[in-house]
């Protein structure tokens, strides 16, 4: 697949740290690409590629206002990233609780 048809998944668009940044800015409300900009040392088209990735993989959508385009958070296509979460998460509850016990009986 070409990199310019090539669809990203969510795993994908979070793996880096600018697209997380940006998606902590937009939960907080939505915002204009000049204002998403502002807030990091990069062009507007590096913010501009970072969106689209975003897009992609349905985290954000965009529409255009006037000659500005405003993002805001798709919070509904989290779902796939928690439930991934979830799954694993029981892993560490079962190693806490393994832990707490040995700690709690070796003090005894």
């Amino acid at each position: 697949m070409s990199s310019a048809a090539q669809k990203y998944d969510v795993f994908q668009a979070i793996a880096d740290p600018t697209r997380r940044e940006v998606l902590k800015l937009l939960s907080e409300k939505e915002l204009p690409i000049s204002e998403i900009t502002s807030h990091f040392p990069m062009s507007r088209t590096a913010i501009a590629k970072h969106l689209h990735v975003l897009s992609e993989a349905e985290l954000v959508t965009g529409r255009k206002v006037g000659r500005e385009k405003i993002y805001q958070l798709q919070p509904e296509s989290f779902k796939e990233l928690s439930e991934w979460l979830s799954y694993y998460e029981q892993f560490w509850n079962n190693k806490l609780s393994i832990l707490k016990y040995i700690v709690e009986n070796n003090n005894e």
